[in-house]
């Protein structure tokens, strides 16, 4: 079966800001985030990617477009890997939502969780995996069991597809860390998946300690980076 390579757009005004993006239209990438994208088809030069798939998403279009360009691709659009519907949250800071009795319920029991007028992160995480499945089939119908290809999508998204693949309890991806513009492989087999690289930035200067976190630097899921 194929192997995946996802990557978490780059990073963008929301994250920057320090709000919770979700849905909302005309999110951008900011300056390093383009600096990210223009950077990604080198990191990316000896992969040959069979097929693009992208959430719909303007960050993620943003993030893909060098790469687009640089292979003369066309990318396919899929809503099912599009960022959680955080619904009310959408567009508000993460500083406040810490204070909303739901995000303890979002940080130490997400299965649990569903965001008033959006969706539970139990729904994000299947349409999101029955997405990967069936593009797993496409791609190996049409281009072999072998082929490579890449998915843009979202941090809360991504970590769930990595709990999917590693048989963990979507209560444990919080654990996950994707940041802005990583690199995450999945390659699938008949019997099982392998998680092959997770969160590759090609930057360790992020591991350095800090005082303190940037602004919108946690998921609502948790771990490094902003949604």
């Amino acid at each position: 079966m194929p192997t995946l390579i996802l990557v978490r757009h780059g990073r963008s005004t929301a994250n920057t800001e320090g709000l919770l993006a979700g849905w909302t239209p005309g999110v951008a990438l900011d300056e390093r985030g383009a600096r990210q994208a223009a950077a990604l088809p080198a990191r990316l030069a000896e992969l040959p990617l069979s097929e693009i798939v992208t959430s719909p998403l303007q960050r993620c279009q943003e993030t893909i477009r060098p790469l687009l360009e640089e292979r003369g691709l066309t990318a396919h659009t899929d809503e099912r890997i599009g960022e959680c519907h955080y619904g009310d949250w959408s567009g508000r800071k993460l500083a406040e939502l810490g204070d909303e009795p739901l995000m303890e319920v979002v940080q130490a029991h997400p299965s649990a969780a569903a965001f008033p007028g959006g969706e539970s992160m139990r729904a994000m995480q299947t349409r999101a995996a029955e997405a990967v499945r069936e593009w797993n089939a496409r791609v190996e119908r049409d281009h072999g069991a072998d082929a490579v290809y890449l998915m843009c999508s979202h941090g809360d998204v991504i970590k769930s597809l990595v709990a999917d693949a590693l048989g963990l309890h979507l209560d444990l991806f919080q654990r996950i860390s994707v940041e802005p513009c990583s690199i995450t492989a999945i390659r699938y087999t008949r019997l099982r998946p392998f998680l092959v690289r997770l969160g590759d930035t090609g930057d360790f200067a992020s591991l350095a300690p800090r005082e303190e976190p940037p602004a919108g630097d946690a998921t609502v899921g948790g771990g490094a980076g902003a949604p």
